[in-house]
């Protein structure tokens, strides 16, 4: 245990707290003398009631403000909630989107890649082949004797 001497409106006390604590119990005593000291006339006993309604009244003031944030709080929580799933199932559509342009690719690459090999010449192709290769002759032998 510790002791520590306060000085609160003008009179000293002497208290007793954990060690490690004395920081924190002397600057409640400044808080609590800033009070005190606020307050004019009567005597010390009221100078202390006064100082205590006063820090009780800050208190009871600060507890409301943290009454009215946690439901906002809450909101935004259940924003960021919202959000962040939104955001993994966007993540998740743009990876399928992705597997589906990489297996449309490599369709696009195999139909590249493969090639038609060439038909054979079908029967009634050769006889108008031939034809037309006797004609060519036919020609040629013409234009022979002409010249």
């Amino acid at each position: 245990m510790a002791d520590v001497k306060l000085m609160i409106a003008g009179r000293p006390y002497d208290v007793h707290c954990a060690d490690g604590e004395e920081s924190q119990l002397l600057q409640l005593a400044a808080v609590v003398d800033e009070k005190a000291r606020g307050i004019q006339g009567g005597t010390e006993a009221r100078q202390l009631l006064f100082a205590a309604l006063m820090l009780a009244d800050d208190a009871q003031e600060a507890k409301g403000k943290v009454d009215k944030a946690e439901p906002q709080s809450d909101s935004l929580r259940a924003a960021v909630a919202l959000a962040e799933s939104r955001e993994a199932a966007a993540r998740d559509e743009l990876r399928a989107a992705v597997v589906r342009e990489q297996a449309a690719l490599k369709e696009l690459e195999a139909a590249r890649s493969a090639t038609v090999a060439p038909s054979a010449p079908k029967p009634a192709n050769d006889r108008v082949l031939l034809q037309i290769a006797d004609r060519i002759e036919a020609l040629a032998t013409k234009v022979e004797q002409i010249s």
